[in-house]
């Protein structure tokens, strides 16, 4: 029993012997690894690669997943920004030509008020689909002061007559609709010539609209009179219905008629006939208005 004891203490010392040179022999410094512990470093430094380079793809196309979602929606929310800004500016625009014609149109309206006119300010409401640009009706009737035959005007210059009219509405006779039964008695102003010495005014009536070019005629001047391009067409207030002045166009043209005997004046509106949604209404109709349907029609 004895000997088995001290054979066991043996082997465990001689155990502890070889252990600690073990120790002693890995942790001494070394400028090389020997073969096992080669073979041991290779295996595991292979063994990691291969299970390293998935881990790491995976990892950065996840990480680019990640960005790429990020991105999106980063993109969408200044879209979504972008979107909102149109819609301010788009905004800001309709209110800035809103005000530009309210500005305008008061400009309009006391410049008419000092003239000693009564001007009624109106706005479209309806345009008439059958005849696109001929009629447009206004929100004022006869409960303000509105009647048949008066002039409607814009900040720019007359777009036409009033033809109908309701207790709330009134129907509105634009000039690209006139012809020889709707006329303006109107006047062509004269202007000073190279002497200083001021033109004779010119009278005739406008009584058509020359749908293509977008122009009033002039008609009824006798040939020997001469016509400045660019001069001022008002009404003449001598058909009984417009007062006298209100702007009307500017020359454009001169055309003699086939046998020389008058010319036709070609007139381009001062007003655009498309693009009205102001309008003022004048009240400036002599007592005797009921003439109108003699030299004026309108």
């Amino acid at each position: 029993m004895n000997f088995f004891k001290k054979k066991r203490m043996f082997l465990f010392l001689i155990a502890i012997i070889i252990l600690v040179g073990l120790i002693g022999f890995s942790t001494r410094d070394r400028s090389s690894q020997t073969l096992p512990e080669q073979i041991i470093s290779d295996t595991v430094g292979f063994v990691q690669n291969i299970f390293s380079k998935p881990a790491q793809f995976t990892s950065t196309v996840l990480t680019n997943i990640k960005d790429l979602k990020n991105t999106y929606e980063e993109n969408q929310v200044l879209k979504s920004k972008v979107d909102d800004y149109k819609g301010l500016l788009f905004r800001y625009q309709e209110l800035e030509k809103q005000y530009d014609e309210l500005k305008e149109s008061n400009e309009a309206f006391n410049q008419y008020t000092s003239m000693d006119y009564d001007p009624i300010p109106a706005d479209v409401i309806v345009r008439s689909p059958e005849a696109w640009f001929d009629q447009l009706t206004i929100d004022k009737g006869s409960d303000d002061g509105i009647e048949a035959n008066m002039a409607v005007m814009t900040s720019s210059g007359m777009v036409g007559k009033i033809e109908d009219v309701s207790r709330s509405t009134a129907s509105v006779q634009l000039l690209s609709g006139f012809s020889e039964t709707n006329r303006i008695s109107a006047q062509i102003t004269g202007e000073e010539n190279e002497d200083g010495e001021k033109q004779d005014t010119i009278f005739g009536l406008i009584e058509g609209y020359d749908e293509k070019d977008g122009m009033l005629l002039f008609t009824g001047v006798k040939p020997e009179l001469e016509v400045k391009e660019g001069s001022l067409v008002t009404s003449s207030g001598k058909g009984g219905v417009f007062p006298e002045g209100l702007q009307i166009g500017e020359v454009d043209s001169v055309e003699l008629d086939q046998y020389g005997l008058s010319q036709t004046v070609r007139v381009k509106p001062t007003a655009d006939l498309y693009d009205i949604d102001k309008v003022i209404v004048v009240d400036a109709a002599s007592e005797d208005a009921s003439s109108a349907n003699g030299d004026e029609g309108l």
